[in-house]
């Protein structure tokens, strides 16, 4: 399909959450562009929906080009889950092509994590112990049923990622008595985000010491989980950051 700025967020970003999605920044005037294309379009047919395809012309669409700092083309670009997972620049050869789908595809761990239930999500983790798709689902699944410390447990070794930080630092704060803090959390459980961050950056006034540094991660976390450019983030990072200085 074509794309561009107005449906954009729509097209690749919303769908590349159900089924991966590649962007293919282009141009008319471009002669591997148009070398490209009928590479690209071949092998995303023979995955046969497992994949899908959005072309964007950087000429029409220049926003989308600065957006994802477009600076030399063909460029692709593979979306899932809202966020780039990988890349190249410039005309490969179709089995080079083939690779970087078969790397944007999902696992098993994926479809498992896909699955969602508990059961199936332990077993992604016994497939593939680094997959933070997993640890995040599995975490915020336990924690919803009054599992902390099993989800402390699940989350700890990933804790490098902001999101699971996030999730860790949600678990922390169920024992504050910090009414704002105790809105943003009923918030987050029923995926309230703007609510949510609302209360976490006012409770940041009144708190003190880890509490603080808890709220922050919290906030980041659901950042992470929306994307760096989604307009919550776009609206609330900067309002979290004037509540800390």
């Amino acid at each position: 399909m074509d794309s561009g700025e107005t449906q954009f967020d729509e097209d690749v970003i919303e769908r590349s959450w159900q089924v991966p999605v590649i962007v293919d920044f282009w141009a008319e005037w471009c002669g591997p562009c148009r070398q490209l294309a009928p590479l690209i379009e071949a092998a995303v047919s023979e995955r046969d929906g497992e994949v899908e395809l959005a072309k964007v012309d950087i000429d029409a669409n220049p926003a989308l080009a600065k957006r994802y700092a477009i600076s030399s083309i063909p460029a692709v670009k593979a979306f899932r889950d809202g966020q780039v997972v990988d890349e190249f620049v410039g005309l490969l050869p179709p089995d080079q092509i083939a690779s970087f789908l078969n790397r944007v595809l999902p696992s098993e761990a994926d479809r498992l994590v896909a699955e969602g239930d508990e059961a199936s999500l332990r077993e992604a983790l016994i497939r593939d112990a680094g997959h933070l798709g997993a640890r995040r689902a599995l975490g915020a699944l336990l924690s919803a049923s009054g599992r902390s410390d099993e989800a402390r447990e699940v989350l700890e070794p990933a804790r490098f990622d902001p999101e699971v930080d996030g999730l860790i630092a949600r678990i922390d704060l169920r024992d504050s008595e910090a009414p704002d803090i105790a809105a943003a959390l009923a918030a987050i459980d029923r995926d309230d985000w703007p609510t949510a961050l609302g209360h976490l950056i006012d409770a940041v006034p009144a708190a003190e010491g880890e509490t603080r540094d808890r709220l922050r991660a919290a906030a980041v976390g659901i950042f992470t989980t929306v994307g760096d450019q989604h307009p919550l983030t776009l609206e609330f990072r900067p309002r979290l950051s004037r509540a800390f200085y």
